[in-house]
C-alpha cells in the first residue's frame, strides 16, 4: 500500500496498539482521514499475515454475508492469511455491514485475530457495538487537522510547546508574523485533509461543499429516521449561525418551525455524528449536575464559513475550542447577565479568546479568575500582544 506522507498525531498511539490484542476502532466524521490513517497503520504492521478490507466495495461485503462465521475465516485463508501465525485484519467503513460486530466478536474470541476498524459515525457505532464487546475494544476519535497538523500538510515546520505556560512565555512577534497568513488560511478553510491539499480557493470551497453534501447524503439520509430533512438542514444552518452562542431552545425551535422535542432529536444527531459540539457552563461542584444553556460549536471552521456568515471573533473562538477539546473537559463561565470566560479546561485553566487582545482583557480575566479561585489563565489573541499570560492563537 501507498506510504503516507503526512502523519497524524494519533498515529503513534495507534502504532503502539499493533502489539496489543484489543480490537481498535477509529471513528470520526466523514473525510477526516480515517482511511488514510488506517492504511498508514497497515503499512506499519510488520507482518505479511495481514489483509485490508474496504466494505464500501460490494464484493467485500459479500465476505460477511453468511450465517456460518467459521466460513469467513476460511475465506480469509483463501485470500492468503495463515491460521498458524498472528493474523491482522483491517476493515474500513464497518457501518456498511449492520451485523458485523457479532461476526467480529465471534472471530476475535475464537481465533484471536487482531482487528483495526474504521467507521464514520459515533451515532451509528454506539448502537453498532453491543456491551458484549466491552473489554475487547478501544475506540479512538479522529477530527479535522489542528494547526500543527495543518502545517505538516503544508510542509512547514514550527515548534509547538507542550504546556500553556511555555506557549505564552516563548511567543515572539517575529514568529507570530511568520505564521499569521497560514493561520488565516487555516481559519478560513479549516482542517479537512482533502481541503487543505487543494491548490486554490475555488477548489477548497468545492471540496467543503462536497463534504457537507456527503454528510447529508450518507449520514443524515442513511442513519436518521427524520421525516422532514429540509427542516433538519435548516436547523443545522441555524445552529451554525449561532456558533459560540448559548442555545435558546425556544427561539431556535420557533425559527425552524419544529417542536422542542424535534429540535432536541436534531441536536443529538448532529452532536453524535461529530457535526456540532456542545459546551456546558462551569460548575465548581465537579460531581454536581450543571444547569444552564450550552454553547454550540461546529466541527470545522471551513465548513462553518460555507454554511453561515459568522464574524471573525466567532470563527476564531470555534477554532480555539477545537484545539482545546482534545486536551480535557471544556466548559464556559458567565455571571448572571455579566462577564464571561470563553473556556475553562478541566475546571482549572481559563481562556479568553480575542481577535485583537488588549491589556484590559488580561486584567479583566485575572479578576474573574481570582473570584473563581482559578490560578492559571490565558488570553488567546489572534493579534500579537506581549505578556506571560497571553498566547498567540497560532501557537496554541
Amino acid at each position: 500500500m501507498e506510504n503516507i506522507t503526512f502523519p497524524r498525531k494519533a498515529r503513534e498511539k495507534l502504532i503502539k496498539e499493533i502489539s496489543h490484542p484489543e480490537i481498535i476502532v477509529l471513528t470520526g466524521m466523514r473525510q477526516v482521514g480515517k482511511t488514510t490513517l488506517l492504511n498508514d497503520i497497515y503499512n506499519e504492521t510488520r507482518s505479511s499475515n495481514k489483509i485490508f478490507i474496504d466494505l464500501e466495495n460490494p464484493l467485500n461485503q459479500k465476505l460477511f454475508e453468511t450465517d456460518n462465521y467459521d466460513d469467513i475465516l476460511r475465506e480469509l485463508e483463501l485470500k492468503g492469511l495463515l491460521r498458524s501465525e498472528k493474523m491482522f485484519v483491517f476493515i474500513d467503513e464497518i457501518q456498511v455491514v449492520p451485523n458485523i460486530t457479532r461476526i467480529i466478536k465471534y472471530i476475535y474470541d475464537h481465533y484471536k485475530i487482531k482487528f483495526f476498524l474504521t467507521g464514520s459515525s459515533s451515532f451509528y457505532l454506539k448502537n453498532l457495538f453491543p456491551e458484549s464487546l466491552a473489554g475487547r475494544k478501544f475506540t479512538y476519535e479522529l477530527f479535522p487537522l489542528d494547526f500543527e497538523e495543518f502545517l505538516i500538510f503544508k510542509n512547514q515546520k514550527k515548534t509547538f510547546f507542550p504546556t500553556f505556560e511555555e506557549k505564552a512565555k516563548n511567543k515572539s512577534a517575529t514568529n507570530h508574523s511568520r505564521y499569521s497568513s497560514l493561520y488565516m488560511e487555516f481559519l478560513e478553510f479549516g482542517g479537512f485533509p482533502g481541503v487543505v491539499k487543494q491548490p486554490d480557493r475555488d477548489r477548497k470551497i468545492r471540496a467543503l461543499e462536497d463534504i457537507f453534501r456527503s454528510y447529508f447524503e450518507k449520514d443524515v439520509r442513511v442513519l436518521s429516521d427524520f421525516k422532514n430533512l429540509s427542516k433538519f438542514r435548516n436547523t443545522a444552518l441555524l445552529l451554525s449561525a449561532r456558533c459560540g452562542s448559548k442555545l435558546d431552545i425556544s427561539k431556535i425551535s420557533s425559527e425552524a418551525d419544529i417542536t422542542r422535542d424535534t429540535l432536541y432529536a436534531y441536536i443529538d444527531f448532529l452532536q453524535s455524528t461529530y457535526f456540532i459540539s456542545l459546551v456546558p457552563p462551569y460548575s465548581k461542584n465537579i460531581d454536581g449536575t450543571v444547569r444552564g444553556a450550552k454553547k454550540v460549536y461546529l466541527c470545522d471552521t471551513g465548513l462553518l464559513n460555507i454554511l453561515s456568515r459568522v464574524n471573525p471573533g466567532a470563527l476564531l473562538e470555534n477554532s480555539i475550542y477545537q484545539s482545546l477539546r482534545g486536551k480535557g473537559e471544556v466548559c464556559y463561565f458567565q455571571k448572571y447577565k455579566g462577564p464571561e470566560i470563553d473556556f475553562i479546561l478541566d475546571n482549572k485553566i481559563a481562556f479568553e479568546v480575542k481577535q485583537s487582545a488588549h491589556v484590559q482583557d488580561v486584567n479583566r480575566l485575572h479578576g474573574l479568575c481570582r473570584d473563581l479561585g482559578i490560578k492559571e489563565r490565558y488570553v488567546i489573541s489572534n493579534k500579537y500582544l506581549p505578556g506571560d499570560t497571553v498566547i498567540s492563537a497560532p501557537d496554541l
